[in-house]
């Protein structure tokens, strides 16, 4: 397994290590779990994003070569901004879901997800090359998210740079955080305020142990990958390879925003075209169990009839809610709040109700 530059930071911390997409990732530390997604939504948590891809874009036609692979408009994009967007097949399946940062006019950075880095690269490559270099600087570069409602307060001691004047998606290319040169964005995927913090690989150890030290003076803590998964689920923030694939286009997975039909062109949006003319045929779709079970991944979803209906991609548990939830694919007519569907737990239909939007949102539980 490939090891993060904090692998050995996380032993220290008595973390319980999980081959996660051929990569050694801490699951948990010694408080477990739900203490860890608790500490996030109450306090702060830092969690190890080191292992995600960080692919550099350069030259006077980076965004035409950027836009060309993505669904999203960065025309809009000025110096010191970032937004959220999917890149496709020209079948309009998804490649990756990814963020991309404007740090000029000729230099974007995408982050994209860690599974997804060798398929990534070479379609990068092959589709952007040809316009602008492309350099996959991910082996040299650390990541660490810092989320939670108290993050802002936590990090302020260790930066000069003020961050409450950072707005939501806008990123700084260089500043310095305890000490160590970085760049930082208000960025992150567990529903709550936070940011994301670049660094040169050696020198996360050292910026990881100042975060952490951080963290702790107001109640926060170190996340693994297990609450990084109910926290994101809760904010129904969609994961690659469970609720998105090469199989699913934007619009049926509820991310028509990020798809820009009518601006520059980009690769599967005549695919996507004629979905949005033709209407999408399934949804992916909230649900909140109203019996006793947990669904997921890959549970089979039926209708009230009993009509097999679809699949869940994601489910567990919501600690925040008390409750426990679920995505998945629905036929349209299905995805409407209120309608009342089962899930197959292991041999048992145990009920269901479709829900809209997130589970869980900022400031209301």
């Amino acid at each position: 397994m490939q090891r993060t530059p904090l692998y050995e930071s996380h032993l220290r911390l008595g973390a319980k290590m999980v081959d996660f997409g051929g990569w050694a990732m801490p699951v948990s530390y010694a408080g477990g779990i739900i203490d860890e997604h608790r500490a996030t939504r109450q306090a702060v948590g830092v969690f190890d994003v080191c292992h995600m891809g960080e692919i550099h874009f350069r030259g006077e036609r980076a965004a035409q070569a950027v836009q060309r692979l993505i669904t999203n408009d960065i025309g809009r994009l000025t110096d010191g901004r970032a937004l959220y967007t999917v890149a496709c097949l020209p079948t309009g399946g998804i490649v990756d879901d990814l963020i991309v940062y404007r740090i000029s006019a000729t230099h974007y950075l995408t982050v994209v997800n860690a599974a997804n880095l060798e398929k990534d690269r070479a379609w990068f490559f092959e589709h952007a090359r040809p316009l602008c270099d492309v350099t996959d600087a991910s082996a040299e570069t650390g990541l660490i998210a810092f989320q939670g409602p108290g993050a802002k307060h936590a990090l302020q001691p260790l930066t000069k740079l003020g961050l409450g004047d950072l707005a939501s998606f806008a990123y700084v290319d260089s500043c310095e955080i305890a000490g160590v040169k970085a760049s930082i964005a208000r960025t992150g995927y567990t529903g709550e305020d936070g940011f994301e913090i670049f660094c040169d690989a050696k020198d996360a150890a050292t910026l990881w142990d100042r975060l952490v030290e951080a963290a702790a003076g107001i109640g926060g803590k170190p996340v693994g990958l297990g609450a990084r998964d109910t926290l994101r689920l809760e904010a129904r923030l969609p994961l690659y390879g469970n609720d998105l694939d090469d199989t699913t286009t934007p619009l049926e997975a509820g991310l028509g925003w990020v798809v820009k039909l009518e601006g520059a062109d980009f690769i599967g949006r005549e695919a996507l075209r004629a979905q949005s003319a033709s209407g999408v045929k399934r949804k992916l779709c909230g649900f909140e169990m109203t019996g006793r079970g947990i669904a997921r991944h890959g549970y089979p979803l039926f209708d009230s009839e009993g009509h097999p209906s679809g699949t869940t991609t994601s489910g567990g548990p919501a600690p925040t809610l008390g409750k426990n939830i679920g995505l998945g694919y629905l036929p349209v007519g299905l995805d409407r709040a209120g309608e009342r569907i089962s899930v197959d737990c292991r041999g048992k239909r145990v009920d269901a109700e479709v829900v809209k939007g997130p589970f869980y949102k900022r400031g209301r539980a």
